[in-house]
């Protein structure tokens, strides 16, 4: 038994992108997928650790790319600059997520019938939108992510929904949490919403030490945050 790891490239139109995939190789039948969004500043190490965690699990993990093949931002201001359009041009964000989409249902060891999305900050506002544009995925997971809507048409939601949000996050405050449940709730989709106390943004990464920009990490939250997660995975792809 031993993890695979592979680097995956795709396209969005004339945007090369690539994902890292990993999974466990003792299954013999194609294995359910999690795509995993990133937060901000890109593809990164912490994405990658979430889809090993994941393929010792028994799901086929694929850590997705929103900005570009090499993309990274290295500064709050690089960070902002990548993903700006996307916050600017949600019907961009829908196309670029779909296409991760698309790309995993192409790789063998997936079955393409058992697929969820999850996604962390930014990628948990890039998670609801491909929910919200009716993509074909069983469930979706935002984890301290944005929650403003799309401002797209609204469309039925098939895939469940889970939130698990810092109440105190102030990138996504009480009105937005309102304001999503209303937008779910209307369009018909089975969801939940997992609000953590005494918690801000940013709450699942270790690194995350910014209490004025409202970003800190809480060992109570992620721990609590994980086991969510993982019974959501289970009750929504097995």
């Amino acid at each position: 038994m031993a993890l695979r790891e592979q680097h995956v490239e795709y396209r969005d139109g004339d945007t090369l992108l690539e994902g890292f995939f990993c999974y466990e190789d003792s299954y013999s039948t194609p294995l359910p997928a999690v795509l995993i969004s990133h937060a901000w500043g890109g593809r990164d190490e912490f994405v990658e650790r979430k889809a090993r965690r994941l393929a010792w699990h028994g799901y086929a993990a694929f850590a997705l790319d929103m900005y570009g093949k090499g993309k990274r931002g290295r500064s709050i201001e690089e960070n902002q600059a990548l993903m700006a359009p996307f916050v600017q041009d949600r019907a961009l964000l829908a196309r670029r997520i779909n296409a991760a989409l698309t790309a995993v249902k192409g790789l063998p060891q997936v079955d393409a019938r058992r697929i969820a999305a999850m996604g962390f900050c930014f990628g948990g506002m890039c998670v609801l939108d491909l929910a919200r544009s009716g993509a074909d995925v069983r469930g979706v997971v935002s984890i301290h992510g944005i929650l403003k809507p799309s401002g797209l048409p609204a469309n039925k939601i098939d895939a469940r929904i889970l939130m698990l949000h810092g109440y105190d996050d102030p990138l996504a405050p009480p009105e937005d949490v309102l304001a999503i449940a209303k937008e779910l709730t209307a369009a018909g989709a089975d969801w939940q919403l997992h609000a953590y106390g005494n918690t801000v943004h940013s709450f699942t990464n270790p690194a995350a030490d910014n209490k004025e920009g409202g970003m800190v990490y809480n060992e109570v939250a992620d721990r609590r945050s994980w086991h969510a997660l993982m019974q959501f995975l289970e009750e929504t792809l097995r």
